[in-house]
């Protein structure tokens, strides 16, 4: 009989034990899945309350998981939207405003870091799949800010020859691999399936070590695109049609992770940029009982789905109600994975708790809603919300088209403020400003101090803490 000797053998049990952890710590780093939807509307989902767009798995999903009922996209509008989930910051904090078009000299600045910087530094595996729109400029391109791979387009898919207001004023919408453009879109049908099946890939490719994957679907937005599957299916219009071919994605998405062993390991967020552009009647979706849709600051523009799904954390059937936005991925993310914050100045703050169950309190003292490009138009602070003087565009009632083709907006001016209890009349239809001077006092007060640090355009405000936006020399 041999024997191990004692030191030898407190050697040996050192080296197992060593080994032990790390393979603890890779099984138990968690990857991450970001499904971005474009222009979803709240009440596009069944779990949100549609009636006739029938959604089964993310349904499912949001029964395993957290179904949020009070989240904001940071902005209503494309680019500052994606850049706010990237960076943790308002988007005007970084320079950032509206939507940036073909051949655009402005991009994300390579000095910010963003999320998909993060998770390469602990270690993750990256990829970007879909529209990316923080800059078509190769410096600006996603490969270059942390993606290990990109598939997909650069700008909205309604900036292309067939643009249904304004043909011809637009180039050719390229589809990209990598870094380089592969082909000509002229038909966009099998776009979110050809997306679904790189995704499918990656996580595949990369099943054995950490990945985060942002797939970002182009649509919903307009022009509306469904594959020959799905196209006509529901019976109830091209629109259902398309958000259940991308419900039918995320299915695909989720059994991948269950036939890879990676489901009990990997967080999915599934959420949207923006409310829905209402002027496309048909081809929008819903707001439900919210006011307005993209392009405002009104509830309808920026309170949008969003369901988080980790059974290991997260209980099922969960229903979060705490004022939650698109800024608040990154440091959330960032405390998952054990990283350090960016040293430039963010605005989100970490929310697993909230997710998690283990608090109810609120993250945010207050929610700062900005458009065009920096003009503060309101604020939440709890159950209220208060609205500054502006200029907003609405239908004002009017039913848009079915064919694709928008309706113009009306033009409306706040002349005052007006404050909403957003508990007690979502649909924000009872100004009761006069009865609460106290909290309107209060919301002026947090205005007043977010305008100066990051400005407002409507008081003349720069803001002593912004930052600049990329842009080409």
């Amino acid at each position: 009989m041999k024997f191990i000797y004692p030191k030898l053998y407190k050697i040996t049990l050192l080296f197992l034990l060593i080994i032990s952890c790390q393979k603890t710590d890779k099984n138990t780093t968690p990857n991450v899945v970001f499904i971005l939807t474009d222009d979803l509307g709240f009440a596009d989902l069944s779990s949100y309350g549609s009636k006739i767009i029938d959604t089964p798995n993310l349904d499912l999903m949001a029964s395993q998981g957290a179904l949020l009922s009070s989240y904001y996209a940071t902005q209503a509008v494309c680019s500052a939207s994606r850049a706010s989930i990237l960076t943790g910051s308002y988007p005007n904090r970084i320079g950032f405003s509206g939507a940036l078009g073909p051949n655009s000299k402005k991009g994300i600045n390579p000095n910010e870091f963003l999320l998909s910087e993060m998770f390469k530094q602990k270690g993750y595996s990256t990829a970007i799949y879909g529209k990316w729109h923080l800059g078509d400029n190769k410096k600006f391109l996603p490969i270059n800010h942390g993606f290990d791979d990109f598939f997909g387009i650069l700008y909205s898919n309604d900036m292309w020859p067939y643009h249904a207001e304004y043909p011809n004023s637009y180039p050719d919408l390229m589809l990209y691999d990598y870094d380089k453009p592969i082909e000509v879109l002229t038909d966009q049908s099998d776009l979110t399936m050809d997306l679904t099946s790189k995704s499918i890939s990656f996580i595949e490719k990369n099943k054995e070590n950490p990945f985060f994957l942002f797939l970002a679907h182009p649509q919903p937005h307009v022009p509306l695109f469904a594959s020959s599957k799905f196209n006509g299916r529901s019976k109830n219009g091209l629109y259902t049609d398309v958000i259940e071919e991308i419900d039918y994605s995320l299915g695909l998405i989720m059994q991948t992770l269950k036939d890879n062993n990676l489901d009990k390991n990997t967080i999915v967020v599934f959420t949207s940029d923006n409310g829905p552009w209402l002027s496309y009647g048909e081809h929008a979706g819903s707001t439900g009982i919210y006011r307005e849709g993209k392009g405002t600051t009104w509830e309808g523009g920026q309170r949008v789905p969003c369901i988080v799904w980790y059974p290991k954390e997260i209980k099922e059937k969960t229903i979060i109600s705490n004022p939650l936005m698109g800024i608040d991925w990154l440091p959330t993310f960032a405390n998952v994975v054990d990283s350090d914050l960016s040293e430039n100045k963010i605005d989100g703050k970490n929310i697993w708790d909230v997710l998690t169950s283990k608090t109810q309190k609120d993250p945010h003292e207050a929610l700062f809603f900005y458009y065009h490009k920096n003009s503060l138009h309101g604020v939440r602070y709890g159950d209220y919300k208060m609205y500054f003087p502006h200029r907003y565009r609405t239908l004002n009632g009017r039913i848009g088209r079915n064919d694709g083709v928008p309706i113009k907006y009306d033009y409306v001016n706040l002349e005052k403020n007006e404050l909403y209890n957003l508990r007690l009349d979502p649909s924000e239809s009872t100004n009761i400003i006069d009865k609460f001077p106290e909290i309107a006092k209060k919301i002026e007060i947090l205005a007043n101090k977010k305008r100066e640090e990051i400005g407002d355009d409507l008081f003349g405000i720069e803001g002593s803490e912004t930052r600049e936006v990329g842009l080409i020399e």
